[in-house]
């Protein structure tokens, strides 16, 4: 979804970084061969990512939700050369695919995949991390917050993707709607913890970037 005019949006796109060719590969295969395409970040919030990271320069990166490994390459991006990224994902039979473009890139040693329930995987990773990523089911938002915030290193990052949910965080909620519902309680809950400092982003679907204090 975009909240800015098509004209506006486009002219941020072009005037931005140009999207890596392996990303655009990935993105033409998992649009030929992977159903719900959608989910992609996209060019413009994977250069946003890409960004973040390399600002960040993290030694280690926690990823929820890989879908077809185009956010976790954005993400790789800014790591420390002996940093390490931590991606979880629920499908396996998106396992392969993710890993043929890992191994394409330049950081396919420096990328490590979990496939199961993250609530049941994040407690088994015994470090802390100094980027995480949440793109994964909105239900369990809030729920991967709780597991991850002690994990966060001080001054460490957690991105959130789709905070704002297609506009629905403005509408009136329908009482069968768990996902808004979801949101909405997780933006609350970056809003209030005392524990981190949050600001929301109007990019795509919404992006929120929160910094442990």
């Amino acid at each position: 979804m975009h909240f800015l005019p098509e004209k506006l949006d486009n002219y941020i796109v072009e005037h931005s970084e140009k999207e890596p060719e392996l990303l655009q590969q990935l993105t033409r295969e998992t649009y030929q061969k992977v159903l719900q395409p959608i989910m992609l970040s996209g060019p413009y919030q994977g250069r946003v990512l890409s960004m973040i990271s390399k600002l960040i320069q993290p030694k280690t990166i926690l990823e929820l939700g890989t879908f077809t490994g185009y956010s976790t390459l954005c993400l790789a991006e800014g790591l420390h050369v002996d940093g390490i990224i931590h991606t979880i994902d629920i499908n396996e039979e998106l396992v392969d695919f993710q890993r043929k473009y890992f191994n394409k890139s330049q950081y396919g040693h420096q990328i490590n995949q979990h496939t199961g329930n993250a609530l049941e995987i994040i407690p088994l990773l015994d470090m802390n991390f100094d980027l995480v990523f949440i793109d994964a089911d909105k239900p369990n938002y809030s729920n991967y917050f709780h597991l991850i915030i002690d994990k966060l290193e001080p001054a460490g990052i957690i991105v959130s993707d789709n905070v704002l949910w297609h506009g629905k965080v403005v509408e009136q909620l329908n009482s069968k709607d768990q996902s808004t519902k979801a949101v909405l309680d997780y933006n609350t809950l970056l809003k209030t913890d005392d524990r981190i400092e949050t600001v929301v982003l109007p990019i795509r679907d919404g992006l929120t970037i929160s910094r442990k204090k």
